[in-house]
């Protein structure tokens, strides 16, 4: 009985410690996550002081991560040391969609849903409380909007229950849970004719699904914290989660001309274009593990 008890505390270890390690190279945070229980929060935390201490180099894909590392962790590494750390970002595929606008696989896709190109807010992401969507349904029901809120997420129905017992978004038509999306020629082409995108993510470092925003849709509007803001810079709109913020944004994003949100658009692309290919970012793991 105790070798079997030995062989699950291993294997269950064993795939925490994995988590752990990647959410420290291409993220952190995990243990403020709001899904975790309390001891799971608890062990995350204790993983994270555990593999910054020992680690030889903790590579981290966002500033604020790294500023992070430093402001817990120094002196608290071996021997009083400070953890070795390095800054490189997480990258996405960037390239335009091959679908065209009378493709008969989107055409459908929005004949199904309800919707049509340029008069839709979007959001894709996972349906947990850190990425915001209490705020974006809530502040979106406030807005004079007449476009619609889709969101393309893998929908979680308890968590789906308490924002309709919160918010009675069902009685607002403007909200579609459109499901999700894996056909990504297609999900490109949904990003691309959106009017706007949110990004509501609060915990984290870089996110992919932010650099694929900025690399296709022409105007963004993200929660104001460190993490996007060193991401997007000024080639986005912010907002916060304060009652308001994000309903007055959406009414004066409403309003912008097709110039104004063509530049938001052509200066997003610059910016990914330059920091977040693969190529670059693979040239600076090669020189880490190789030259190094």
């Amino acid at each position: 009985m105790k070798a079997l008890w030995g062989l699950f505390f291993c294997a269950f270890s064993n795939l925490f410690v994995k988590k752990v390690v990647q959410d420290l190279t291409s993220g952190g945070h995990e243990w403020m996550r709001a899904k975790w229980s309390a001891p799971i929060r608890k062990y995350w935390k204790i993983s994270e002081q555990t593999m910054v201490k020992y680690c030889d180099l903790a590579i981290c894909d966002s500033v604020n991560i790294e500023k992070y590392i430093h402001g817990c962790y120094d002196g608290k590494g071996i021997k009083g040391r400070n953890p070795k750390t390095t800054f490189i970002a997480y990258g996405a595929d960037l390239t335009l969609s091959k679908l065209a606008d009378d493709d008969e696989k989107l055409v459908n896709w929005y004949k199904g849903k309800g919707l049509a190109k340029k008069e839709y807010y979007l959001v894709v992401g996972r349906f947990v409380p850190e990425n915001s969507f209490e705020v974006m349904i809530r502040e979106f029901m406030k807005s004079n909007s007449k476009k619609d809120f889709a969101i393309i997420t893998n929908v979680n129905e308890k968590f789906l229950n308490e924002l309709e017992k919160k918010l009675h978004f069902k009685s607002d038509k403007r909200i579609k849970f459109v499901g999700t999306v894996y056909d990504q020629e297609l999900l490109k082409k949904i990003r691309e004719n959106a009017y706007a995108y949110f990004h509501g993510h609060t915990v984290g470092g870089t996110n992919p699904s932010l650099i694929e925003a900025l690399g296709s849709t022409d105007l963004n509007l993200l929660v104001d914290v460190g993490f996007n803001k060193e991401v997007a810079e000024d080639c986005a709109l912010y907002w916060s989660r304060k009652p308001g913020s994000l309903a007055k944004l959406i009414d004066h994003a409403d309003k912008m001309s097709i110039e104004e949100i063509a530049e938001m658009g052509r200066r997003a692309k610059k910016r990914v274009a330059e920091e977040y290919t693969w190529d670059k970012i693979c040239g600076q793991y090669e020189e880490v593990f190789v030259h190094r």
